[in-house]
């Protein structure tokens, strides 16, 4: 995958979060739940971020070598 891809998706992530803890305002008997969510797509995009750079940098050393 591609950075610009993956970059995409971490935006795609990010803005899902954004919407679970935005509805969570507006349902505080859920709120604890929809934050949960949140918290999980906030991580979801992590990964893919630390997993698009791991890369990079696997790749500049091999070029290195």
């Amino acid at each position: 995958m591609n950075g610009q891809a993956i970059l995409e998706n971490v935006r795609r992530y990010r803005g899902i979060a954004s919407l679970y803890r935005q509805t969570a305002v507006f349902r505080p008997s859920q709120s604890w739940s929809l934050l949960e969510q949140a918290g999980e797509w906030e991580a979801r995009a992590l990964r893919e971020l630390e997993a698009y750079f791991a890369s990079r940098a696997d790749h500049a050393v091999q070029r290195a070598a």
